[in-house]
């Protein structure tokens, strides 16, 4: 009689796990559009068009972003959840500002709504995907045992 029980041979084969092809493209797609939606926002705020001009301290908006791309470089899979909600905020300011700014900024809401949208559906479809490959190892490991 062995040790190995299926709990065991799960914890140990979910390691050694490697993601599949829709997995590693949601992966990469995450973060380009978070890193695009980064270079956006800081250079909206200093340079392209700025509330007042010189730019305002309004480009510290970025920061959680900043923060969120080390956790989705990780393969954290709580920062891909929490980075789909975090989301909508910039959503919502790219829609009050592409309905209410003048034509250079409307342009640059425009592209953040792009960004947004981009980024939650390939966070989306990375946990969900994740998810499934997890579900798929552990059925695998179960009937191994």
């Amino acid at each position: 009689m062995t040790d190995a029980t299926p709990s065991t041979i799960t914890e140990q084969a979910l390691p050694a796990m490697q993601p599949g092809a829709d997995v590693a493209a949601t992966r990469w797609l995450a973060a380009g559009s978070l890193l695009g939606l980064i270079v956006l926002s800081v250079a909206w705020e200093l340079w392209l068009a700025p509330l007042r001009p010189g730019g305002t301290l309004l480009f510290l908006k970025a920061l959680p972003l900043a923060f969120a791309l080390v956790g989705l470089l990780k393969r954290r899979m709580y920062t891909y959840r929490w980075v789909s909600l975090l989301v909508w905020l910039y959503f919502t300011e790219g829609v009050v500002r592409a309905w209410g700014d003048a034509a250079p900024s409307r342009w640059l809401a425009m592209g953040e709504i792009a960004l947004c949208v981009l980024l939650f559906m390939a966070c989306a479809a990375h946990v969900r995907w994740r998810q499934k490959a997890v579900k798929a190892a552990r059925a695998a490991a179960s009937a191994a045992a």
